[in-house]
């Protein structure tokens, strides 16, 4: 049987906003005032994010992101940097107790990313979910690791030939799963790894040549295989489909209720816009 879902699509929005409105909508789930959600979304300006337990002043050059007219927010999730720009980003927001949604945080990315595995083979890519607690697997994908999201494998990766090509993030609160993250169309290392502080230039070169290694691109999975690019609207229908087929969900579209309106604007002048919250570690 389906499982019901509301589907809302809030297009490109603030850096602020953005992290405001993945908790607005956990608060109001909660509440039991709205059902469980996937949300798509994308960013204005580009924005590096951080994970929770990052410490911003140290891995940061905050100059640079300045300079380069970057926006900048610390995430309610863990994880590492993410330069979000060219994609196309991802939060589910369901129950802990939800059926089907398992009590460990590893099991339960297994299933909730299921959605992402059936959207990436919807776009004719040879996706497969890796067990990074087998220690085979482990071997190939952990190695040395920067400030940045997709150098730091989760213990199930979504991998195409070897390498990561989806960096999720997950928190529980008010008995809430929260899960977002980044479906990349195309991505600059260059310019993530220059918004990001190094002890030197030849640790940032190894660095980047090890996360080259590692991560990529939809787009450019597609060049190397011969097919062609991959638009943002072609991401928006194969990862809904993916998520109705993979989780066998029933979406309904929809919007932000009042409700949730008014309190991701309060979250995102009070929290999330903040420099206290953004620069506090």
């Amino acid at each position: 049987m389906e499982k019901e879902w509301r589907f809302i699509d809030t297009g490109a929005q603030s850096p602020a906003m953005n992290m405001a409105i993945d908790e607005a909508i956990l608060t109001a789930h909660a509440e039991g005032k709205v059902p469980p959600t996937l949300r798509f979304y994308g960013w204005n300006p580009a924005t590096l994010s951080i994970g929770y337990f990052q410490k911003a002043e140290e891995e940061v050059d905050f100059s640079e992101v300045e300079r380069q007219g970057i926006g900048f927010v610390r995430r309610a999730t863990g994880g590492r940097a993410v330069l979000h720009d060219q994609e196309l980003t991802y939060s589910i927001i369901v129950s802990e107790k939800a059926p089907g949604i398992p009590k460990t945080v590893n099991e339960a990315y297994r299933v909730l990313s299921m959605g992402l595995l059936h959207g990436f083979r919807l776009l004719q890519l040879d996706a497969e979910m890796v067990n990074l607690s087998s220690s085979d697997d482990k071997g190939k994908y952990a190695a040395a690791s920067s400030a940045a999201c997709f150098d730091s494998p989760s213990w199930y990766e979504l991998v195409v030939e070897g390498r990561k090509i989806a960096g999720s993030a997950q928190t529980r609160q008010k008995g809430v799963v929260l899960q977002h993250g980044s479906i990349l169309l195309d991505m600059d290392v260059d310019q993530l790894f220059s918004l990001l502080k190094f002890p030197s230039e030849r640790v940032k070169e190894r660095l980047m040549r090890s996360f080259n290694s590692k991560a990529v691109a939809i787009n450019d999975i597609k060049s190397q295989i011969g097919q062609p690019p991959a638009t943002m609207a072609e991401l928006r229908t194969a990862f809904r489909r993916g998520y109705e087929e993979g989780m066998g969900l029933q979406l309904t579209p929809s919007e932000l209720t009042p409700y949730e309106m008014e309190l991701a604007e309060q979250l995102a002048s009070e929290k999330y816009g903040s420099t206290e919250w953004n620069r506090k570690r």
